[in-house]
């Protein structure tokens, strides 16, 4: 793209890009999880998302850099190329995962690389109750084919993992992204410079928040993160549509004519248009009769500045409350809940349900804007979250702390209700003790594989449906 001379070229060099970043959100997570120990599994499938937002925010200041330079897109395509070379370079020392080296028979490859993760100090009855459970899980594993998904214990981790896919898309959180300069222009900031220092701020609180959602999620739970980043995000598209209706109205941003804008940022937003501080009207671009004519909304009244910075102050703990929760956690979930046969065709489905819907949100943001107002736009987002609420609540279960191999005994039963964690499925309070001290000595690595042994003879009954807790995880 960076040397591309005609449109088409660089359309098919996006077309490249865009299959490769696909690809890599769905093999990242899955290797992650599959690699990592289960104690700090979200932590580590959370850094992969912070270097996503990490690099959304490098790219955001790059592209501000560039913006007046000559060919300056040329330079933000040979950039963006960098990292690319340098994990590329970086893959030849990436070990394998355990699970797909016993898949092909290679276990004393595996058990090679499961003490490397877990280090020297660590007895090796760990790493041999680690393999144990691999070979466990996939002696009880039949599905090989996409068909197979249809099978009850196949499909309902299916569905929970398309589900959250589709509303980490559908909360509206990459149009802030895409968008979020003509948002704040919109918004009444004075040019489209200042309104994109605002947009790094935005990436620069995603960023500092996911960082937010490493130290904590392994303490704190999935769950429990999504239904906070649920709530929290319905309240800032709701205060955001409110702040809207100060700034231009209850009304369609697009007016067939300039005198009909009533309001200075709707005025500045339509190009044909530009707005007259002194005669507080909006006119068509070059109209000799209005000498003050400019696209800034630097005077505009008190009340229109409320709403200006009340848009602002939205836009932000939105874009906080989605990095805190649901940014990562359906990436984490994903590669959480799904066999080990079915994990790469599962992971694949729901990665392509994510794409699907950023593409859909993408293409209709500003179209809808257009016809249901701004306002009522960032109401059907929040709108549409609360769906999403309330299907986290009643479907979506707790795997924190839990071996990839037990999280499948979550889905076992039916039954609509808020989800509770099983017999089988309960982590010990001193495992989150252990924790809390910032790593794990090999005694307590030791302990705890001993506690999901004698955990595990509950197995049985928690399939019945027998509950240890018979409180929804929200109210705990």
């Amino acid at each position: 793209m960076t040397f591309s001379t005609h449109y088409s070229v660089l359309i098919a060099g996006r077309v490249v890009v865009g299959l490769a970043v696909g690809a890599a959100s769905m093999v990242v997570p899955i290797y992650i999880g599959e690699l990592a120990p289960k104690e700090v599994r979200g932590r580590l499938v959370t850094l992969n998302v912070l270097a996503i937002t990490g690099g959304q925010l490098i790219a955001y200041l790059i592209a501000w850099a560039l913006a007046d330079v000559h060919n300056g897109w040329r330079w933000m395509f040979a950039v963006s190329a960098f990292p690319a070379v340098v994990q590329l370079c970086c893959l030849p020392w990436l070990p394998e995962s355990p699970r797909v080296l016993i898949r092909r028979g290679q276990e004393d490859k595996a058990r090679a690389i499961l003490r490397r993760v877990y280090g020297s100090k660590v007895p090796e009855s760990l790493v041999e109750d680690e393999l144990a459970s691999v070979h466990q899980s996939m002696r009880t594993e039949n599905a090989s084919r996409y068909r197979d998904l249809l099978r009850t214990i196949n499909l309902r981790p299916l569905l929970v993992a398309c589900m959250l896919q589709l509303m980490q898309q559908f909360s509206g959180f990459n149009t802030a992204m895409y968008y979020s300069a003509t948002i704040l222009k919109m918004a009444g900031f004075s040019s489209t410079k200042s309104a994109t220092q605002f947009s790094i701020a935005i990436a620069a609180t995603n960023m500092v928040m996911t960082i937010v959602a490493i130290l904590i999620i392994d303490r704190f739970g999935r769950r429990r993160l999504l239904l906070v980043s649920f709530v929290g995000m319905i309240v800032g598209l709701v205060l955001l549509g409110i702040a809207f209706i100060f700034i231009v109205g209850l009304v369609k941003i697009t007016k067939d004519s300039c005198g009909e804008y009533v309001k200075c940022g709707a005025c500045a937003l339509d190009d044909r248009c530009q707005w007259s501080p002194g005669s507080m009207l909006c006119a068509n671009n070059g109209n000799s009769m209005y000498s003050d004519l400019t696209t800034s909304c630097e005077s505009i009244t008190t009340r229109d500045k409320a709403g200006t910075w009340m848009a602002l102050a939205s836009l932000i703990f939105y874009v906080a409350l989605y990095a805190v929760g649901l940014g990562n956690v359906p990436w984490l979930v994903q590669s959480e809940i799904f066999a080990q046969g079915i994990r790469s065709k599962a992971g694949s489905i729901a990665t392509a349900t994510n794409w699907t819907s950023n593409f859909i949100v993408s293409v209709t943001f500003l179209t809808m804007t257009l016809h249901i107002t701004a306002s009522g736009t960032f109401w059907l987002y929040a709108g549409i979250l609360l769906v999403g609420l309330c299907l986290v609540y009643l479907f979506v279960p707790e795997t924190k702390g839990l071996k990839l191999e037990d999280v499948q005994q979550l889905f076992m039963g039916g039954g609509i209700r808020p989800y509770r964690r099983k017999a089988a499925a309960v982590t010990p309070k001193n495992v989150d003790e252990d924790d809390s001290a910032g790593g794990h000595s090999p005694s307590s690595l030791l302990s705890h594989t001993q506690r999901h042994r004698e955990v595990a003879v509950g197995a049985t009954s928690a399939r019945a449906g027998d509950e240890i807790d018979d409180r929804p995880l929200i109210s705990r």
